[in-house]
């Protein structure tokens, strides 16, 4: 018997864009479909034409076609979607109904995903670098992680994932979050030039934080984590009125003035109900390559005089090394680049111990595939 049409279509709705979770038949995704005898091609429109997810749209297309009785082969091909299509799809992910407040699209979001912040009492300790390489090692363990720059000022992400492209946008309200490592993320830095200074005061800050929180389509991620900015300043008072009961990581060197100022931190998290999950110690150590001691730079026992104080363990202690720095970079963090590293090991560790200290609310073994 001959494929039709219908059978081909009928075995594709169960095919879901994997960063709208619906179905691509539903999104009217499917733009063409071509059979000779046992040969079948598709091609599906994607909201972007540099989608980092073709990879999955071609096995997912290709496994639920193999189904159909009489299919040999199947070819999947790949065209853009224009303005006016991203606009209608985008109303399909709203269900056709009105965008929704900020506080009901937060406190939906809050639900169902498990976020995290990672925070610091000052700059340069390597905040940055443990929100992206916790996020890579999380990712490893089979986890679906988005990340939020909240430092709107000294945005870093975006370099540091190695991925300075704009974000797409389905509509006026819809917003699609730039993708690196498999990890989606949005920044201040994905949105004007590296090199472009926002001066902008409090209030404004705390907008965009809510944008990235309520219009970037995440779709269903077992964790966000939000890099926020050093100190206890307006992002910080808005994440906490925004996500009340949100989940910190602290990260600070051994030095007695870092870890002493990371404390205001952890003040102010008792003030606003959020619960400090665990310390990590940035630039422990140095290890020689010479002689392979570890030297111990910055002082010893920061990290751990902190987790004491707030009432939490430490997470892990991250060697000072120059692979660490080179890999943020060029956008190579160094759990992806060298999994056998040192640094990459204990940021795996890290993100071993936050998984059973804030487990995942989503668990969705076809979303770990992603």
């Amino acid at each position: 018997m001959a494929v039709t049409r219908e059978q081909v279509l009928e075995a594709l709705k169960p095919v879901n864009d994997p960063e709208l979770h619906k179905s691509i038949v539903e999104l009217d995704m499917v733009k063409e479909i071509q059979i000779d005898g046992g040969h079948v091609t598709v091609t599906i429109n994607l909201t972007v034409p540099g989608c980092p997810l073709k990879a999955r749209f071609e096995k997912d297309v290709e496994a639920a076609l193999k189904q159909v009785a009489g299919v040999e082969k199947v070819t999947t091909l790949f065209g853009s979607m224009n303005a006016e299509e991203r606009a209608a799809v985008a109303a399909k992910v709203r269900g056709g109904q009105p965008h929704q407040d900020a506080a009901q699209s937060t406190m939906a979001l809050a639900t169902k995903t498990t976020i995290i912040g990672v925070a610091s009492g000052k700059g340069g300790v390597g905040k940055s670098t443990s929100t992206v390489n916790l996020a890579v090692a999380l990712k490893q363990l089979g986890y679906s992680v988005g990340i939020i720059d909240a430092d709107i000022y000294g945005f870093s992400i975006p370099r540091m994932m190695g991925n300075m492209s704009r974000p797409e946008q389905l509509d006026e309200q819809v917003l699609l979050p730039v993708w690196a490592h498999g990890i989606p993320f949005i920044s201040a830095g994905s949105l004007v030039a590296e090199d472009q200074a926002i001066i902008w005061r409090g209030p404004m800050l705390g907008k965009m934080i809510e944008q990235f929180l309520t219009n970037v389509q995440w779709g269903k991620l077992d964790y966000i984590l939000i890099d926020l900015p050093p100190g206890t300043g307006d992002v910080a008072l808005s994440i906490a009125q925004m996500l009340p009961n949100t989940d910190l990581v602290l990260v600070t060197t051994p030095q007695a003035a870092a870890a002493q100022v990371a404390t205001r931190v952890g003040s102010m998290a008792a003030r606003t109900n959020q619960r400090i999950v665990g310390v990590i110690e940035n630039m422990a150590y140095f290890l020689c390559d010479q002689c392979e001691k570890q030297h111990f730079i910055f002082g010893k026992g920061g990290g751990q005089a902190l987790a004491a104080n707030l009432g939490c363990e430490v997470l892990s202690q991250i060697p000072l090394t120059t692979d660490v720095r080179l890999g943020s970079d060029v956008g190579d963090p160094i759990v992806a680049d060298k999994a056998d590293h040192p640094a990459a090991k204990a940021y795996l560790e890290a993100a071993r111990k936050l998984a059973q200290l804030a487990p995942p609310k989503v668990w969705d073994e076809e979303l770990r595939l992603l």
